[in-house]
């Protein structure tokens, strides 16, 4: 029942709560996106290279060696004499795999020439060495 008295305004909506879901959601999106990027690896420094060319695999095996000396592959952690069979079960039935090595640009030389002898005894195993562009 209207009063004769009260002024006859139009019906409003007011969208400013429903602006701040919209971004709310937005930001959630955006930052949610943030954390889908595929990890491959422990945090090494990469050495730099010029002519560094980026290698295609459907799924790589990764194989770390950090700044102490440590071998991580596929982020768990492996002794260098276990290396080569740890890398055939991943291969499975495969024939070829790509395996990259990261190897931080501290690390010893002789580590990473072991690491790389070791995966060259895998019959089937492609070697790359991670770098970065400078």
């Amino acid at each position: 029942m209207r009063l004769p008295d009260e002024p006859d305004l139009p019906p409003q909506l007011n969208i400013v709560p429903m602006i701040d879901v919209i971004f709310a959601i937005l930001a959630f999106f955006i930052l949610s996106t943030l954390f889908l990027t595929k990890q491959e690896g422990l945090p090494v420094n990469l050495p730099t290279a010029i002519t560094g060319q980026s290698q295609s695999a459907s799924a790589p095996i990764t194989v770390t060696v950090d700044q102490k000396g440590k071998i991580s592959l596929n982020n768990q952690i492996v002794t260098l004499d276990a290396l080569g069979e740890q890398v055939k079960k991943l291969m499975d039935s495969q024939s070829q795999a790509l395996v990259i090595i990261n190897a931080d640009e501290r690390v010893n030389h002789g580590r990473v020439v072991a690491v790389m002898d070791k995966l060259r005894q895998v019959e089937g195993a492609k070697l790359a060495i991670a770098t970065q562009q400078p």
